[in-house]
């Protein structure tokens, strides 16, 4: 399998690029020309290829959810993070939410498409050695979040885990969104497999290992004091890492 890996995965990674490459100055005319909601939908579309095109790799995504998600009103989704591919998944599946991210700001800068749709569509970038910038930065991403009905996505563990186990959740940048959204709901995900994508390092890439996004049920933000909810988020998300 490792054999079949060093051929696939070069094709992979072209496609993707060239994904990563074309929807750039696509993303830039439709903000430009026609809007924020036109912007969102090129990132739609992006973000369906870039998940299909992990088929090369053998590796489909499912989302399991049993859950009806509240509407007009704003999402916090709390997950665990195991790697880059957790990314587009999220942001396919759950676009009728228009879930923005929270990411470090080293993310803003030198990546096609990913870098421009982080500075320009509404995301949170943090800088982690800067704590009086990280906490401006967040709220201003919360009443954003708030203003508009978005969804917020949040990896609490603040860094990908690499064999799947899960880091302890930090609850700063949570503490803060929900805060500014005590009217909102937290939804716990819970991502299964997309780390052994880099199971032999970053070069090849694993092959033939679905991803799982599995959805848990909606939390009132203001149903409980945040320790607790903090508490119940990140329990019900590690109890379903396989």
């Amino acid at each position: 399998m490792k054999i079949l890996s060093y051929i696939v995965s070069p094709i992979f990674i072209l496609v993707f690029f060239l994904f990563l490459l074309i929807f750039h100055p696509l993303q830039w005319l439709s903000l430009h020309l026609f809007g924020q909601s036109a912007h969102g939908k090129v990132v739609d579309a992006l973000n369906y290829f870039l998940v299909k095109s992990m088929l090369i790799l053998g590796v489909s995504v499912k989302l399991k959810n049993e859950y009806k998600l509240p509407e007009n009103t704003t999402i916090i989704f709390v997950s665990n993070h195991q790697s880059t591919f957790d990314i587009p998944p999220i942001g396919w599946f759950f676009r009728k939410h228009y879930p923005k991210f929270v990411a470090k700001i080293e993310l803003g800068k030198g990546i096609p498409s990913v870098s421009y749709n982080l500075r320009n569509g509404g995301a949170a970038l943090i800088n982690r050695k800067d704590p009086k910038q990280a906490i401006s930065e967040l709220i201003n991403f919360s009443k954003r979040i708030k203003e508009n009905n978005w969804g917020a996505i949040i990896f609490p563990e603040g860094t990908r885990s690499r064999n799947g186990k899960p880091k302890k959740f930090a609850s700063n940048g949570l503490k803060v969104i929900t805060k500014v959204n005590k009217e909102g709901y937290v939804v716990p995900l819970t991502i299964n497999n997309s780390w052994k994508v880099f199971k032999y390092g970053k070069f090849p890439l694993g092959l033939g290992s679905p991803i799982t996004i599995t959805t848990h049920e909606p939390i009132k933000i203001d149903s409980l004091p945040f320790e607790e909810l903090l508490e119940k988020t990140e329990t019900v998300i590690k109890e379903h890492i396989k």
